[in-house]
């Protein structure tokens, strides 16, 4: 992988946000590759195309491209929300590339992949409509609230300027590609327990230690008033999807 962003023909764009795209999305048609299956390349898709940037050949999953020249922090900006809300609710986003660059040097910081899986509606937060003075007056937008999906579901491509291997990508999707075949409402509670459970910072941890964080989880689901059951049902998932290990006694250990 080419960690260095292309600048040939750059000058002739005023923006540095047509810059970004055009250097961006061309560096990824050239260095990315699909981390849901053997495919060492990925299709670009014509500019005008809804949601997607590059398609892949071989499993057709669909793939759009964030770029910045800071590390992404705990929102991303998106699109309409209601766009964004729908797609989820049809299971038809597509997988995410975030990609920081230094702007200095245009080399490739770092870059990971959000599967499609791993965009749940309380990973999605409604943004102010627009002033009436504007353009667009009464749109409505979205972020992707980034700490609201599990770091198991960021996966890193490259890290700090050095690429991860294929190998160990496509492992790290398939590890969690059992999330996919979910229903939606029962994996948005999955994920929201997997990543309470990512929040304690240890390996091993105790169901006290996740009933702790039983406030936090309400708020995201305010309609349920079983949140201690339903943490125990999603341990019990995530033990059948092989992320967790039950210990017995009440003890866990990640996997």
């Amino acid at each position: 992988m080419d960690l260095s962003l292309p600048t040939e023909g750059l000058k002739g764009y005023k923006s540095a946000s047509q810059r970004a795209r055009i250097s961006s999305e061309s560096w990824g048609a050239s260095n990315l590759y699909c981390p849901c299956c053997d495919s060492n390349r990925l299709a670009q898709l014509p500019g005008n195309t809804p949601a997607v940037d590059y398609r892949c050949p071989l499993c057709d999953a669909g793939f759009q491209l964030k770029c910045s020249t800071r590390p992404f922090g705990r929102r991303l900006l998106d699109g309409a929300y209601t766009k964004m809300r729908d797609a989820i609710r049809h299971a038809d986003t597509p997988h995410f590339f975030l990609l920081s660059y230094e702007l200095d040097s245009m080399l490739v910081r770092d870059l990971l992949c959000i599967p499609d899986f791993a965009l749940t509606e309380s990973a999605l937060e409604k943004r102010k409509p627009l002033a009436s003075t504007a353009r667009r007056a009464g749109w409505v937008g979205c972020n992707i609230l980034l700490d609201h999906i599990p770091s198991d579901a960021r996966i890193s491509i490259v890290k700090e300027n050095r690429p991860a291997a294929p190998g160990e990508v496509r492992r790290a999707y398939q590890r969690l590609k059992p999330l996919a075949s979910l229903k939606l409402e029962k994996r948005g509670w999955t994920l929201n327990v997997l990543n309470a459970v990512r929040s304690l910072g240890k390996t091993d941890f105790e169901l006290p230690e996740i009933y702790s964080l039983e406030n936090s989880l309400k708020k995201l689901h305010p309609g349920n008033r079983h949140i201690q059951p339903k943490i125990r049902q999603q341990l019990q998932v995530l033990r059948d999807l092989g992320l967790l290990e039950f210990l017995g006694g009440g003890s866990y250990r990640l996997r």
